[in-house]
């Protein structure tokens, strides 16, 4: 099992940038991937953006390409997103999840709690 504990979220305005983390402990070489999810007030789930730990390959949703950038850390067994010109739209619950480098929510193994990112018109 992977621990997994989110930070960064926030309150910002319209065009502003926060940056989220996702520290991993546990038995993390369990994972070759990592990704971020967002869960919108009343809405399903949805995939943001996913990347491998040992090839750095990354992928993301239509709505934040261009916009947001995962990265990690391996020695810290760290995972960031970095959002950039956020939007309204952009107001979710954002989750980390480890498993493999996937879009799909059924490929992660372990789930943060979540962190909250609020963005004013």
């Amino acid at each position: 099992q992977v621990q997994l504990v989110e930070s960064g979220g926030g309150l910002v305005q319209s065009g502003g940038s926060l940056r989220l983390s996702c520290a991993a402990s546990g038995r993390t070489f369990s994972s070759s991937g990592m990704a971020w999810f967002r869960q919108a007030l009343g809405k399903e789930r949805v995939f943001v953006a996913t990347i491998g730990w040992s090839t750095g390959a990354t992928a993301y949703a239509d709505p934040v390409k261009g916009r947001f950038t995962i990265s990690r850390d391996n020695a810290k067994n760290t995972v960031y997103l970095q959002m950039n010109s956020l939007k309204p739209e952009d107001t979710a619950v954002y989750y980390c999840a480890a498993g493999r480098f996937s879009a799909r929510d059924s490929d992660f193994t372990s789930w943060g709690q979540g962190t909250q990112v609020t963005v004013s018109s």
